[in-house]
């Protein structure tokens, strides 16, 4: 259920109507408009007398949320969120941010040259994983610790935020001290005892599609993270698996107008994981970002051939720098902003 509060409601009303929500046992989720001051509220609402909560003073209109995630919905929240990532970076509204790194760390000298190309690029966060979780139990791992401490080294040194995933609850207060913005991995988007906690972590969340999911199980996903008071969580449409094998996946460039009608979360596109081949990984982002998207994460690496990870469809640091003008003018023409300004 949502309440939509007067657009003059006074701080003395709305108090009083969380007052009475929470005396029946109910928790509730505030969201203040640009206009309107929105209460979320979870729970059985038969434990609450809907008549005498329309008749309340500062209550514009209650509403029954029909879908099964309420605090990712747009009911609940009708204006865009804005995450901040990092000191500068932000993801929504008429930004459109871009991710560029490895796919993992490999050294000093290889996230270093990754951090200079992205930051030269205009891209405002680094991404790599500093600990892999591969198909293979013989495939590389990652670097661990080391590599977080490489990569946060790298990015301060060229003014970037870095966002890497976190697999266990183990690592989160771990990767916390080193990244700005949590990563959840597709195999990990129904992992709900990590989504939970993570939702408690205090650093915003970049929660990747399941290989498999569905747009509701995917916000669902997003829910236990926004349900634990974290407020900022950053959707990312990597690929799915369908029946094609032209392409790693098959990247679902309509989940972005679908999310954007259902949900205030931003959304990202990962074309790189989404097509999973070098060619074709610049004419997806293209589209992604004409599409609407939030952003763009793109995979590169100083020699793709030689990396040690995903190679095939990481970007040359050439390739990259190409990318982003383009990329940058698709932006404009849809009247926003892409990247930082060089």
């Amino acid at each position: 259920m949502i309440i939509i509060c007067e657009a003059k409601a006074t701080e003395a009303q709305i108090g009083e109507l969380e007052r009475t929500i929470r005396g029946a046992g109910l928790d509730i989720h505030r969201s203040d408009g640009e206009e309107y001051t929105i209460l979320g509220v979870i729970g059985d609402r038969n434990r609450l007398d809907m008549g005498t909560v329309t008749l309340m003073p500062g209550v514009r209109e209650v509403v029954l949320v029909t879908s099964p995630y309420k605090l990712a919905s747009r009911e609940f929240h009708p204006d865009d969120t804005v995450v901040r990532v990092g000191e500068t970076c932000l993801v929504g509204g008429m930004e459109v941010a871009v991710m560029a790194g490895p796919c993992a760390v490999e050294g000093e000298e290889q996230i270093e040259a990754c951090a200079r190309a992205a930051a030269a690029g205009g891209a405002q966060i680094l991404r790599g994983g500093a600990y892999k979780p591969r198909s293979s139990p013989y495939s590389y791992q990652g670097l661990g610790l080391e590599g977080l401490k490489m990569m946060r080294r790298a990015a301060d040194r060229y003014g970037l935020a870095v966002v890497t995933e976190v697999m266990t609850i183990e690592l989160i207060d771990t990767v916390a001290q080193y990244a700005d913005l949590l990563q959840v991995g597709a195999r990990n988007m129904q992992n709900y005892p990590l989504l939970t906690a993570l939702g408690k972590a205090g650093k915003p969340v970049f929660l990747k599609r399941g290989m498999s999911a569905t747009i509701q199980e995917w916000l669902m996903s997003a829910e236990y993270i926004l349900s634990e008071g974290n407020p900022d969580v950053i959707l990312c449409e990597r690929g799915i698996r369908t029946f094609e094998t032209a392409t790693r996946n098959t990247l679902d460039l309509s989940a972005i107008p679908v999310i954007k009608h259902l949900s205030h979360l931003p959304i990202i596109a990962d074309p790189s994981h989404g097509v999973g081949t070098r060619r074709f990984v610049a004419p997806m982002a293209r589209a992604a970002v004409a599409a609407g998207a939030d952003g763009i994460m793109v995979e590169i690496h100083p020699n793709p051939d030689k990396a040690m990870s995903d190679g095939p469809q990481s970007l040359t640091l050439e390739e990259f720098g190409l990318l982003m003008n383009r990329c940058r003018i698709i932006a404009t023409t849809i009247g926003r902003r892409l990247g930082k300004t060089r």
